[in-house]
């Protein structure tokens, strides 16, 4: 095993110091932006002989370990024999604030930096400046020590020491999981037909450092499929974390369940779950304050005795874990779970983890990303969240509302709140009656009005008073603040889109086309693995995803006989005129398949008021029938008693009726006669809405079929999904319904799996 730990001079520091504060409910001070500008501006004070963005590294032995550090110091001054290092630090702090103690993590980081600079050019002392600056007001503050070598050198030694048990833990983890990968075979008997040729797949896109669009049925085991190969990649080097990155809750445990077996067979890897903050939190509200939190009071104070906890006796940190050491260490669950997966070998996720600009795991250096796979399951939900990811909106009230709350209370907030709601009631005018607008550019004017609203934010939320609201004035930065970044990523794939109802306004810059942010949003890993039962069409959902000209595709047949599985098709019009007129011979041919195929049956419709017709009217014609429907707002207790519901064990028909496109239509996994058919109403096409003719517009401008991107292919993902709930395994046979004549025509005919093909159309 090496006895070399590569870590970077901030992520050092970061672990013994623990800078930051999630007291105030977000980590960073000041926008990238303006901190980069404040930066860029004190450097440019420098004389020419000084040097910035100086990068700097050394060895460190201890305990026989060998720890390589590195870092980028952000200005050396040089002045006769006398050498300084420069720590910058932009805030919006009232400067009169910070003394010379405040912030210890900057002496920390600025002193590694002298250390380093000082070894390698044997020098005997050096001189270690501090520079703050204040992003309004340019004002700037410094402190200044004179420190020798032998003073460096021992706080090197003191900083180390208090890092070593956490890299020993880690290079002890390392050895015994490379060792348990090495030993461990695939956790079942044998492979499923389908599952060696995904698994190969997986891993020879590893080894070639590309990309993998994979479609495989549904039943097949996709997730076992590329867990196990991307662990074995680990155990010979090839990578060293792996991201499951999922939509839904429901996929997140079946990938923990994945690691569990594995380690019912030896496997000895940390598996790390985030759970959203929100369902997570162990307060009444998420108010990340230490008045009101207890467990956000001292965090970092207890976070590091934590985590080596965590660590030593844990290795399935999923959400119950996670919250039992919070607990006993009193610290943030969420920030808890976030710091343990920086340990981690496997993480498992939501999406916007890794691809939203606003919340991705930043600290993830690029020479870590080289060395981590994403698997993204059920990859199809990725193309609608990737555009609400990349997109944003800001409403005029919020302002309006901040502009008369901090009237009497503070100027500044009051001034810049009704600069922005005064614009937007400008643009408002403008476009006079219209209910809506559509525009290629971006409002440019409006980001320095945000720009300068959110440095009076920070400034009130720095200092906060106790027994004030914050709330709202939050609610406002964060969605200036995401405003401003995706501004920065606004370009030919977006329009500024605008509603306009009575005294509001909401812009939203729109994203179009995720493809190119997507693709930007993965570069640096070394291999993205995107699976989904419904790649269908293949091409597009490689296009749309990001997928490049030497990347990997897959299409796995379905293991499952033809035998298993009987197809009708109802020819009748679901369209939204003709849906009255449906309610008889839907209700007709359920009650006559019930007849002749006893068991339980989920039926899926396109809209709630499309389903609540059907299901009123089928049950008043059949009361005798056990049905359950779905609601809207449905919590899990309520999810979990509506599957419990479908019982192989049901002495009568049993029917569910649901969304498609929900929450029972995806995800969900009735095994035997727990389920027996599926019937599924209409072709899933999305609502007609402005936006959906937006990005049809653009489609078509691109040379495609736009009516096919925006409307028919996400239709259809969600008709094969629904009707993927039915066969799970080489013992499953069931009947589905398709109910809608557009299936008979070329188009949609084309889009259905090769095993529904043969079908019976009834009348």
């Amino acid at each position: 095993m090496s006895t070399e730990i590569k870590i970077s001079v901030r992520s050092l520091v970061e672990y013994v110091f623990r800078s930051g504060s999630i007291e105030s409910g977000f980590r960073t001070s000041s926008t990238m932006t303006e901190g980069t500008k404040a930066h860029q501006k004190i450097q440019k004070t420098y004389k020419e002989s000084d040097e910035r963005e100086v990068y700097v590294k050394a060895e460190f032995q201890y305990e026989g370990l060998t720890y390589l550090i590195d870092g980028r110091c952000d200005g050396l001054l040089f002045s006769g024999d006398e050498v300084t290092v420069d720590e910058i630090k932009s805030t919006v702090k009232g400067l009169h604030l910070i003394s010379e103690d405040t912030y210890p993590v900057h002496w920390a980081q600025a002193k590694c930096y002298a250390y380093m600079y000082a070894k390698e050019h044997k020098l005997d002392s050096m001189n270690v400046q501090l520079t703050y600056t204040h992003i309004e007001t340019e004002e700037t503050k410094r402190f200044s020590q004179t420190v020798t070598f032998h003073e460096l050198e021992t706080f090197m030694l003191d900083v180390i020491k208090r890092f070593a048990p956490y890299a020993s833990l880690k290079k002890q983890h390392q050895k015994a999981r490379d060792i348990s990968i090495q030993n461990m075979g695939f956790p079942f008997g044998a492979y499923r037909q389908g599952q060696r040729k995904l698994a190969g797949a997986v891993y020879k896109t590893m080894l070639d450092g590309k990309s993998l669009f994979a479609m495989a049925p549904t039943g097949i085991g996709k997730t076992i499929s590329t867990i196990f190969p991307a662990v074995k990649a680990i155990g010979e080097g090839l990578v060293q974390r792996i991201f499951y990155l999922t939509a839904k809750t429901i996929t997140r445990t079946t990938a923990e369940e994945a690691f569990s077996l594995m380690r019912t067979n030896g496997l000895c890897m940390n598996v790390v779950t985030i759970t959203a903050k929100d369902k997570v939190c162990f307060k009444e509200e998420t108010i990340c304050q230490k008045t009101y939190c207890e467990f956000a009071d001292g965090y970092y104070d207890r976070i590091n005795e934590a985590v080596l906890d965590l660590l030593s006796n844990e290795m399935m940190m999923n959400r119950d874990v996670i919250e039992r050491y919070a607990r006993k260490h009193r610290v943030c669950p969420f920030e808890f779970s976030l710091d343990a997966a920086y340990s981690a070998d496997a993480i498992i996720c939501d999406y916007n983890y890794v691809f939203d600009p606003r919340v991705s795991l930043k600290r993830f250096l690029e020479e870590q990303k080289k060395q981590t796979v994403l698997l993204v399951d059920e990859a199809h939900n990725l193309v609608d969240r990737a555009r609400e990811m990349f997109s944003t909106s800001l409403n005029k009230s919020d302002f309006l509302q901040l502009k008369r709350e901090f009237k009497g209370r503070n100027e500044a907030i009051r001034q810049t709140a009704d600069a922005v709601n005064k614009y937007l009631l400008e643009l408002k005018k403008q476009y006079g009656e219209q209910a809506h607008f559509v525009m290629k550019d971006m409002l440019e004017e409006l980001l320095p009005l945000l720009e300068a609203f959110m440095l009076q934010a920070e400034k009130e939320l720095a200092s906060q008073q106790e027994g004030q609201s914050y709330e709202k004035l939050l609610d406002a930065y964060f969605s200036s603040n995401s405003f401003i970044r995706i501004a920065n990523l606004y370009d030919e794939r977006y329009v500024t889109f605008g509603q306009l109802e009575r005294s509001e306004v909401t812009i939203k810059l729109f994203c179009l086309d995720p493809s190119h942010l997507l693709l930007q949003m993965g570069k640096g890993y070394r291999s993205k693995i995107y699976f989904s039962a419904t790649f269908s069409p293949l091409h597009y959902y490689k296009e749309v995803l990001g997928g490049q000209e030497g990347d990997f595709t897959i299409s796995i047949p379905s293991p499952f006989t033809k035998e298993q599985l009987e197809v009708f098709i109802q020819p009748l019009s679901t369209r939204y005129r003709d849906r009255e007129r449906t309610k008889e011979p839907i209700t007709g041919m359920l009650s006559t398949l019930v007849k002749s195929r006893p068991g339980n049956y989920l039926v899926f419709f396109p809209s709630y008021q499309y389903l609540n017709d059907v299901y009123g009217h089928f049950t008043e014609r059949h009361p005798e029938v056990c049905t359950i429907i779905q609601d809207t707002g449905m919590g899990e207790e309520d999810r979990e008693q509506f599957l419990a519901a479908f019982q192989a064990e049901n002495a009568e028909t049993f029917i569910g009726f649901a969304v498609m496109g929900g929450i029972f239509s995806e995800g969900v996994d009735l095994k035997g006669d727990r389920l027996n058919g599926v019937v599924i109403v209409g072709v899933g096409l999305p609502q007609l809405s402005r936006e959906r003719d937006i990005m049809k517009d653009y489609f078509n401008d691109e040379g495609k079929n736009g009516y096919d991107y925006a409307y028919i292919f996400p239709g259809m993902n969600k008709v094969l999904q629904a009707g993927g709930r039915l066969i799970r395994s080489e013992d499953d046979h069931g009947t589905i319904v398709l109910v809608d004549d557009r299936f008979l025509s070329s188009k949609y005919y084309s889009l259905l799996p090769n095993e529904w093909k043969e079908f019976t159309v009834i009348g």
